[in-house]
């Protein structure tokens, strides 16, 4: 959630933000007149407490007939306490709602803006002229079933649609790319974390996933937990309600877990193949920093997604995303986008996200750190980025560095960990 004293200082700022978002810029006027109710609520309330309290102590000291009358007035100071506490619990939880219910403040350098109005920063690499090496290139999954890597017909038909299987050196292949990128965000000091798929509704709506992204995710309702659809959040949720000191920070994790997600409104959209999936594996940074240093670090995590890409020999591009596509927690995010000579396009391989003290606010992680001689307490900033989703990977590497017999050459970076093989070769049938 975002500073209320922000919102109460500069509400235009808030209002600019929500209308670049595409969202409700109502919500803003609501918010602010909750927050006054809540906060006259709780004059109120404190004013008629502090009455009571001085009313008990004049009682025993009162004569006989001061005291009916003060009884009678502590009788309806007890009526007026209760009404009041009820309506500051009310303003409280009608403000908490409203709040939660209101996007991070995006950054004054985000592109404004839909899905495609983002901003090309930077071009990696170089994209294959097939026409002159003399082959068409084939998609990943008909590479895939010829090297006997990927099979959607049974995925399908034990799960159903966008659901697979990783066979043989399909399955290899994920753990290489797994090993490859938790050693390198253990080279970068990253700690790996292998986290919960499961988490309370509080690490849910915490990080930010149970507002707009809500139908992508999915629910257990009869134990009342949540699938992730990314180890951000069990790492976002890892010291909620903890006070981690300043000299401590930055505190940076690399998190592998399988990731749900229903993808609703894409019915239609990239139904081939295993491009978009329900279920699949991702390694994916986290780090708790100072507010500070929120956004060096966020230039920190895109040159680790450039390094990994990079090793994989992939072209990609890194877009400045716009400020509609950015998710509620963000309040910028970068999107490295992998070249897929089939389609012809860039598509997202990896993200990183800015979030500010958005996250942290909600989970109640604080910092402290000492200023003029006294400690204080302040909420910490968070930010993630993803490493490696391992089936978009796959697709990637498979059309990328196809040969024209239908075998794939393994990225230099890969090969000591798939046994040392060079390239991967189509089964016979």
């Amino acid at each position: 959630m975002i500073d209320l004293r922000l919102l109460r200082e500069d509400p235009d700022r808030v209002r600019a933000s929500q209308r670049a978002r595409g969202e409700d810029v109502g919500l803003v006027d609501a918010l602010l007149s909750a927050d006054e109710r809540r906060r006259s609520s709780g004059v109120r309330f404190d004013e008629l407490r502090s009455e009571q309290k001085a009313l008990g102590k004049l009682i025993p000291k009162a004569t006989p007939e001061e005291r009916a009358e003060l009884l009678q007035r502590a009788e309806q100071l007890k009526t007026d306490v209760k009404a009041a506490e009820a309506e500051q619990n009310e303003a409280d939880e009608t403000a908490r709602a409203l709040l939660l219910r209101l996007g991070n403040i995006v950054h004054q350098d985000v592109p404004v803006g839909g899905e495609e109005d983002f901003v090309v920063l930077e071009t990696h690499g170089t994209i294959r002229d097939f026409a002159a090496e003399g082959f068409e290139p084939k998609d990943h999954l008909e590479l895939g079933e010829a090297l006997g890597a990927i099979d959607v017909e049974r995925g399908a038909k034990v799960s159903g649609s966008r659901f697979y299987y990783l066979t043989g050196v399909g399955a290899l292949l994920e753990l290489a790319l797994v090993n490859a990128a938790i050693a390198q965000a253990t080279e970068a000091g990253f700690i790996p974390m292998l986290t919960p798929a499961l988490v309370r509704p509080r690490a849910m709506e915490g990080t930010g996933f149970l507002g707009q992204a809500a139908e992508n995710v999915y629910h257990l309702e009869k134990d009342d937990y949540y699938l992730v659809g990314t180890s951000e959040v069990p790492l976002a949720a890892y010291h909620m309600d903890e006070i981690i000191d300043a000299d401590k920070l930055p505190l940076r994790y690399a998190g592998f877990s399988p990731c749900f997600r229903r993808e609703a409104g894409t019915y239609g959209k990239d139904t081939r193949g295993i491009f978009r999936v329900h279920q699949f594996d991702k390694v994916e940074m986290f780090s708790y920093v100072a507010p500070e240093d929120a956004e060096n670090e966020h230039k920190r995590l895109l040159d680790w997604e450039k390094q990994w890409l990079t090793s994989l020999e992939l072209p990609f591009q890194v877009i400045d995303v716009a400020t509609g596509d950015l998710g509620s927690s963000a309040s910028r995010k970068f999107d490295c986008e992998a070249w897929i000579p089939t389609q012809g396009k860039y598509r997202e391989l990896t993200s990183a996200s800015n979030c500010d003290g958005f996250q942290a606010r909600r989970l109640s992680v604080r910092m402290r750190e000492e200023q003029g001689g006294k400690k204080t307490v302040q909420p910490l900033a968070t930010l993630n980025g993803t490493l490696c989703a391992v089936p978009r990977t796959i697709v990637a590497l498979l059309e990328n560095h196809q040969l024209a017999d239908g075998s794939v050459r393994v990225p230099e970076a890969l090969r000591p960990y798939l046994g040392g093989r060079e390239v991967l070769e189509p089964i016979a049938k």
